[in-house]
């Protein structure tokens, strides 16, 4: 016997975490099947079904969310959950994902068509918030999804995963419809997301994930960082947008990316900009004190990720700053809009850095420029300009720009009538395949069925309903209490060779994870 195989090992130990997340995944794929075929009636009542169980525990998941993560405060994060359920759900309720579309007048027929299992990664920034989003943007559009959270959020994200899991199965959904890996790491997240049983991938985190999602093979809707600057004109109320901005960088310290990272204003008008913003709670920084927080935030690896969402008097106490214990921003003062100063980078952490301009001209360009870094996402503008408006916004290369509103939540669609989301998509110019605020309505294509313009189509006839299942099962799943069995919970000795099938294919699957690959 040579050396090579005395030292071989003789036992190859199976990754369990992995094994058990390849099973979820399948289990997602045989319950999306049985999923596609339930009709709006069904689908709505599972919606309300897991609306109402996610905002029973708002509160809970955020206290324990920030337990866990250190990150944010727990009376924004209950606001946020709650923000995921009832009013996402009554911003979708008009849209039909499920139903055919007949348009006898250009002779089409429309079907939709899920996607199918859904990979979902969860950033430790909002960790049950994005839970509770995807999942319901995933019942919505009849997927099946399998949440990965980040591995500093995993217990409260799939404990919560748990929770409306339950709630949707219980309201008639197949018994998979939502999980949770519970043991996530990269090399795990890599294996999945490659996978040929996900149909899409819903990359929410860094920019490397991001990448990774969009370099694995399959369709992925990823979104980038933000970096936003708010610019405030002369002819804004300059109380108001002061408001605007320290509520809106004091939410859940500032751990949302659609939050201001700079402020710009005229020179002309920076003092009543500085008064406005410390009547409105913030603490303006002199130079020393510029100085020192750009020494704590910024260090030789970047941005310092002890700050992320921690409170601005944690943050002035960690820098050496002396501030008021209620104050709720910190804002350095950047006299110059240069280029090369690191205050103008993004911030998820209560700080926002100050800076004018000459003349409108130049705000323009340099928030051009200092948005790059966080290119397509969002901006804000105070003031009652409009050519100025039109002109800020035509010139940024963002897809939103939130008007004398807070953009944290402006932008994310929870104070403006922008779709709510947790995924803000950066388009073209941030590198993204999207550049929408993410919805249902992005996991779900249609097959057009086009009959040749001067051909006859006799379309009135057709039986929509008929069109709408391919199963007589779904129409049951939430009209009574009494709900079919096959569909309150199918199991796959349901009876059909189908079912047989998928049974075999995954104790196959499991066998070979147990011994190696070798069956």
């Amino acid at each position: 016997m040579d050396t090579a195989s005395k030292t071989a090992p003789r036992l190859t130990v199976p990754d369990r975490a992995l094994s058990r997340a390849r099973m979820q995944v399948s289990r997602a794929a045989w319950a999306a099947r049985y999923f596609q075929t339930f009709d709006r009636q069904a689908i709505l009542a599972i919606a309300e079904a897991v609306a109402q169980a996610g905002h029973e525990r708002a509160a809970h998941y955020a206290d324990w969310a920030v337990r866990e993560t250190g990150y944010g405060v727990v009376e924004h994060k209950t606001i946020k959950n709650q923000l995921c359920t009832h009013e996402l759900l009554n911003y979708y309720r008009d849209i039909d994902l499920v139903t055919p579309r007949v348009d006898i007048e250009r002779k089409m027929i429309e079907l939709p068509k899920p996607a199918g299992v859904i990979f979902a990664l969860a950033p430790a920034t909002n960790p049950v918030a994005t839970v509770y989003y995807k999942a319901m943007l995933a019942i919505l559009s009849r997927n099946a999804i399998v949440l990965s959270p980040h591995p500093s959020a995993k217990a409260c994200s799939a404990d919560a995963a748990r929770h409306l899991a339950e709630a949707a199965e219980a309201a008639g959904a197949p018994s998979g419809t939502i999980q949770c890996v519970e043991e996530p790491s990269v090399p795990l997240v890599q294996d999945i997301m490659q996978s040929d049983s996900i149909s899409v991938i819903m990359a929410t985190g860094g920019n490397a994930m991001v990448r990774a999602a969009y370099s694995s093979g399959n369709p992925a809707l990823g979104v980038g960082p933000g970096n936003a600057v708010a610019y405030v004109d002369p002819s804004a109320k300059v109380d108001a947008a002061a408001r605007c901005l320290v509520e809106s960088k004091s939410f859940d310290n500032a751990i949302l990316c659609t939050n201001e990272s700079v402020v710009l204003t005229l020179e002309a008008n920076r003092g009543n900009m500085e008064r406005a913003l410390r009547t409105a709670g913030a603490h303006i920084c002199n130079e020393t004190d510029s100085a020192r927080l750009r020494d704590y935030l910024f260090q030789d690896n970047g941005f310092n990720a002890d700050a992320i969402g921690k409170s601005a008097s944690w943050i002035a106490d960690k820098a050496g700053l002396r501030v008021s214990p209620s104050a709720k921003v910190l804002v350095p003062v950047v006299p110059s809009p240069g280029q090369d100063d690191l205050l103008f980078n993004e911030k998820l952490c209560p700080v926002l850095t100050l800076t004018a301009a000459v003349d409108f001209q130049q705000a323009v360009t340099f928030a051009k420029h200092t948005i790059r870094r966080g290119a397509g996402h969002s901006a804000a503008f105070h003031g009652n300009d409009n050519a100025r408006l039109v002109a800020f916004s035509q010139a940024l290369p963002v897809y939103r720009i939130v008007v004398n509103a807070p953009c944290s939540q402006g932008a994310a669609g929870f104070a403006t009538h922008l779709p709510p989301s947790f995924m803000i998509g950066t388009g073209f110019a941030g590198r993204s395949s999207i550049g929408e605020n993410v919805g249902p309505e992005h996991l779900v294509h249609w097959t057009k069925i086009a009959y040749g313009r001067d051909v006859p189509a006799d379309l009135e006839s057709l039986d929509v309903a008929a069109l709408s299942t391919t199963s007589g099962h779904s129409t049951m799943a939430a009209s009574t209490s009494a709900v079919a069995p096959a569909v309150v919970a199918p199991q796959p000795a349901a009876g059909t060779s189908l079912d047989r099938d998928e049974l075999r294919r995954l104790i196959l699957e499991e066998l070979r994870n147990i011994t190696g690959g070798q069956t």
